[in-house]
């Protein structure tokens, strides 16, 4: 489907006038007033990623597709929205001869190339935060466990000019009792088992690491929400 930066103004102009009616004639979707070939070319596009169809009368419609690509337009500014991402974040913990131990993992993948923190995971269309933590939890480390939601963690991250990299929400789950054969590596990362000393000497730590532990660690749901000024982006 078509992305922000292949989006010509026509084209948003013809999605912003299908938006605000159940269909509309070729002439009336043409409200930038070009030739019949120099407008076609645009509708043949969105036709083609078949966000736009032709209906029987020769009117056009959005597609399913196309009403929800197109609801993420600021019909204001008429440009697509940036909209921050929903991900999990998963603390798994376990005790060792009186040691408080968590499950950290060093990314192996770009952004953050060597970078250690928890484990986090993209939730997929459709899925419950609560599939999308175990799912991620048995993929990247081959654990399952008691999965308790603690809060929401809203984490933005800024380059030293002070351009934003990275908006994120993570559902943040605890995990007690993990059971399970640990996936000590898998393709984009390692895991490891950590006491917060051990996590705190650690090179390369996601900011946040220490918050999250007490995040993980709150008797109660906690929402927090940070910027943070990165480096090795």
């Amino acid at each position: 489907m078509i992305t922000k930066p292949e989006l010509h103004p026509v084209q948003i102009k013809i999605l912003k006038a299908l938006l605000f009616t159940p269909s509309a004639r070729f002439s009336d979707l043409n409200l930038s007033d070009l030739t019949s070939d120099h407008f076609n070319f645009h509708l043949k596009r969105l036709l083609e990623e078949k966000i736009v169809q032709k209906l029987p009368n020769g009117q056009y419609t959005l597609t399913e597709a196309g009403k929800e690509f197109a609801n993420r337009l600021d019909t204001d500014h008429e440009v697509l929205e940036r909209q921050a991402k929903i991900a999990v974040l998963i603390g798994a913990t376990r005790l060792i001869s009186g040691i408080r131990q968590y499950l950290i993992q060093q990314r192996l993948k770009q952004p953050y190339y060597g970078y250690h923190g928890f484990p986090t995971g993209k939730i997929r269309w459709g899925e419950t935060v609560k599939e999308a933590a175990a799912r991620e939890l048995l993929e990247e480390t081959g654990l399952a466990g008691e999965i308790t939601l603690v809060g929401v963690k809203h984490k933005m991250d800024y380059s030293p000019a002070k351009l934003i990299l990275e908006d994120k929400y993570f559902c943040v789950f605890r995990v007690d009792n993990p059971t399970g054969n640990l996936l000590t590596e898998f393709t984009g990362g390692k895991n490891l088992w950590l006491s917060v000393p051990e996590i705190l000497k650690l090179d390369h730590q996601f900011d946040g690491v220490k918050e999250t532990i007490d995040f993980i660690n709150q008797p109660e749901l906690t929402f927090s929400e940070t910027k943070y000024i990165v480096s090795g982006y």
